[in-house]
């Protein structure tokens, strides 16, 4: 098993560790320490499932020992008083430095999570049709939070899992972080490994439906998406891949490793017709059955595992039993692989126990199926799964796969906050079943709804059951959902440079060596609010608003429209600053909290001045999500801003790929180890920096063949001042204007020389978001409302009356309607003060 070891450094410095007889205590880092109790004296130094990293250089501390039953540790953030004798309530605590209250915060072994605790995640969401529990993670309004690891599994060093040592034991994490959120998501990701990147291919849109297809019916299926012009980049094939309920299968049929040939009689040419067209295939796989005498991995498997197959008994499977897993990974899988599967469906749903108590099969599944997958690909490919959350630890498998959604709005309305808290436990890449699965009900406006979700979500995965009227193809809904999923889908692969880029640079920023010093942290692509503002109670109601990368605030819309006025009210809080919906144009005052209206063509997406959002601009979006030629960069003018496109040279098309496109280059570290990130050719990540100076008006950006688009926003700058130079030189470009304040400047590819060259486009000194003229977009909206003609009269008149705009919302008040008709236009009415 020397192929499954994972480079790690759980024994900790022992400049940092207090202990007595019994007890062990190690200050990890300034936010994190370590409290263990051993009856026989004996404490544990391997890597267990949530803590992979303990040596760190020595923090500041102190000690105060009186020799006898007091035992004080000394932090710049905490206080911790020990009695010396089994940890209990009353013998064990901490008080803490961060004044997150007039009264103190204290902390005492053994007590449950307080209020304060904003939650984790949970390992699957079947059989919830709405909110469900979330746990505890790491991030607590207290301003500490601990974490209990007595019972994990833990790494043997040699390649396998080993369970505790027997004994009366306590192994606990202590984090005391105060506000500093993200800092307490950084020491958890140094104890317990950083995200990994996913490869750019999983980023775009999946086809996942639990069907009977055959091969012929899912290929043309995916000619369909490219005919109405909906990228796509995976193709799942759920469980009917296999043989299922035929004759000759001896068990219920959920586990199956072998091709149902009535349904695919050729499956490697299947497995290449979807490679040509630019996807990747993941087969789902329920493994607890084990190997069938049916399969046709079944006699080598017997052999290598000394299998009597005189009766025909089925081999057992067996996750605690390195034997059975290397088999299964080299014999069963791999035979699958070379046919053409790019990658795992886990779709284990037999709960937490095995034959060795305290192994949980999915853990095992998941550890070993990802370092399985990364061995075979090697550098080739940034390797993923696709499985259930197992505990503290399982952001190091992404991607995540939160089970048999409810298909109900109630579903829909949790899904944000469920996705954002999942942060707060370190695990990012959630894969949730778009649109829902099974019970529900059939809601074209819901499935519309949560595809634009799914648009600002980490994975998305449009998923239904194997009933007839469930299924999410954008064609099988009523026109104007259609068009609202259909645009979504396009959006997605259209932002995959701006998510790329997020999912590399957080994943690479940081070392999960002991040996880095503090820098940037791997944090998730999907950011509660109150991760930036904790101090700020309204980053703490809107629950289901997040942050989608460094640049976007979503609030997304999850309840039904009204009929009268065909418009959805989301409430939200727009943070410091003043942010442009990228969408309707709005400008909105920062700081306030606003109740914003939208029809079924989008959500609201916002950005704050100073944002830099690159996004694909190719006439025609491919499969496969390869690196684009043709680049759009959205601008939100107003302070200073910075973006990183991040694009691994893998990913480049064959037909395209030259040295000028690889030779900016940023080495990089690997998710799970310390070796760069390198293809057989050399290549790495490529960087290529967009940054935007305020106070002189100037836009810079450096790199080769592609070709530019800039997009500034809502912005109020004199078209005729726009100049654009290359590499110092004055060039001509094409200005356009989709929008008045929506100026696009494009510099064709011709234009850019060498690898190297820098495009600078001056719009003139110290630019700002424009004070919008809402009455083109008012006039529609009261023309859309489906009332009283009188009505429409009184507001238009008050609309168009020179009153101040308080007035104008007073009236609107006092005229007795529903807010559905008043709250859309106060909405824009107060959107920008400057109005």
């Amino acid at each position: 098993m020397d192929q499954y070891i994972f480079p790690c450094e759980p024994v900790a410095n022992e400049e940092s560790v207090v202990k007595g007889p019994q007890y062990r205590f190690t200050i990890i880092n300034d936010k994190v320490l370590r409290y263990e109790w051993a009856e026989d004296g004996v404490f544990e130094d391997r890597a267990s499932t949530f803590a992979i990293n303990r040596k760190f250089p020595k923090p500041e501390f102190r000690v105060r020992d009186n020799g006898e039953d007091e035992l004080s540790i000394i932090t710049p953030s905490l206080h911790l008083t020990y009695n010396k004798k089994r940890f209990s309530l009353n013998g064990l605590g901490a008080t803490f430095t961060a004044k997150m209250t007039d009264w103190g915060a204290e902390w005492r072994y053994g007590e449950e999570p307080g209020e304060g605790n904003l939650g984790g995640t949970a390992r699957t969401l079947d059989g919830a049709d709405g909110r469900c529990d979330m746990g505890a993670g790491i991030i607590s309004k207290d301003g500490y939070s601990a974490l209990d690891d007595s019972d994990s599994m833990l790494f043997d060093g040699n390649g396998f899992v080993t369970p505790r040592r027997p004994g009366d034991r306590i192994d606990g994490y202590l984090f005391c972080y105060g506000y500093d959120y993200q800092g307490a998501m950084e020491s958890f990701y140094a104890v317990s490994g950083r995200q990994p990147i996913v490869p750019r291919w999983c980023l775009g849109n999946w086809w996942s439906r639990y069907h009977a297809y055959t091969q012929d019916e899912y290929l043309a299926l995916m000619d369909k998406f490219q005919e109405n012009e909906i990228p796509m980049s995976v193709a799942v094939v759920d469980m009917d891949w296999h043989w299922v309920k035929e004759r000759h299968v001896p068990h219920t049929g959920w586990t199956g490793y072998t091709w149902n040939t009535d349904f695919f009689p050729d499956p490697v040419k299947f497995a290449n017709a979807l490679h040509e067209r630019g996807l990747k295939m993941t087969l789902n796989d329920h493994p607890h059955a084990g190997i069938a005498h049916h399969e046709d991995a079944y006699e080598e498997m017997a052999k290598v595992l000394g299998h009597d197959t005189r009766h025909g008994d089925p081999i057992p499977f067996d996750p605690t039993s390195p034997e059975f897993l290397h088999a299964f990974f080299n014999i069963v899988h791999r035979q699958l692989e070379h046919q053409g599967c790019d990658f795992w469906w886990i779709d284990w749903q037999q709960g937490s126990h095995s034959r060795t108590p305290g192994f949980d099969p999915l853990w095992l599944l998941n550890h070993f199926q990802f370092l399985d997958t990364k061995q075979v690909h090697g550098n080739d490919s940034y390797p993923i799964i696709f499985s259930r959350y197992g505990g503290p630890g399982s952001h190091r498998y992404p991607v995540g796969f939160s089970g048999d959604t409810f298909a109900t709005w109630a579903s829909l309305e949790f899904q944000p906050e469920f996705t954002a808290t999942a942060s707060n436990i370190g695990y990012g890449w959630w894969s949730h079943d778009i649109g829902g699965h099974l019970p529900g009900y059939r809601d074209d406006e819901c499935t519309a709804r949560w595809v634009q979700l799914g648009a600002f979500s980490p994975i998305l995965r449009l998923h239904s059951s194997l009933s007839r009227w469930m299924s999410k193809e954008p064609w099988l809904y009523r026109d104007e959902c259609m068009q609202a999923m259909k645009r979504a889908l396009q959006e997605r692969h259209r932002f995959i440079p701006y998510i790329f880029s997020c999912n590399a640079a957080t994943s690479c920023s940081t070392s999960s060596s002991s040996s880095s010093s503090s820098s940037a942290c791997p944090l998730p692509l999907v950011q509660p609010m109150y991760w930036k503002y904790p101090q700020r109670p309204e980053a703490y109601r809107f629950q289901n608003q997040y942050f989608f990368g460094p640049s976007l605030v979503v609030a997304p819309v999850v309840t039904p429209r009204d009929d009268s006025t065909r418009l959805a009210q989301t409430k939200a809080w727009v943070p410091p600053f003043r942010h442009v919906d990228l969408y309707t144009r709005t400008v909105y005052d920062g700081d306030r909290e606003v109740s914003l209206y939208r029809s079924l063509e989008n959500i609201p997406v916002l950005a704050p001045e100073g944002a830099i959002i690159p996004s694909d601009r190719q006439k025609v979006l491919k499969n496969g999500c390869r690196n684009p030629t043709a680049l759009q960069v959205i601008v939100v003018v107003g302070r200073d801003g910075q973006f990183d496109i991040l694009e691994d040279v893998r990913d480049d098309d064959q037909e395209r790929a030259g040295p000028s496109l690889a030779a900016t280059v940023t080495e990089t570290k690997d998710a799970g180890d310390n070796d760069k990130i390198r293809s057989s050719n050399g290549s790495a990540l490529r960087t290529i920096p967009v940054k935007f100076d305020q106070a002189a008006g100037q836009l810079t950006a450096r790199s080769a063949g592609k070709s530019w688009t800039f997009r500034f926003v809502s912005a109020q700058i004199e078209a005729s001042n726009i100049q654009v130079r290359i590499d110092g030189n004055l060039v001509s470009s094409t200005l356009s204007s989709a929008s008045p304040f929506n100026i696009v400047v494009e510099v064709p590819a011709v234009q850019v020389g060498g690898a190297m060259s820098e495009i600078t486009i001056d719009i003139g000194a110290n630019p700002q978001l424009a004070v919008l003229d809402h009455t083109p977009a008012l006039h529609d909206l009261v023309n859309d409302f489906q009332t009283d003609i009188r009505n429409k009269d009184r507001i238009w008149e008050i609309i168009e009356s020179k009153q101040p705009t308080a007035v104008k919302v007073s009236r609107l008040l006092s005229l007795g309607l529903d807010e559905i008709f008043y709250g859309p236009i106060v909405e824009l009415l107060l959107a920008d003060s400057r109005a």
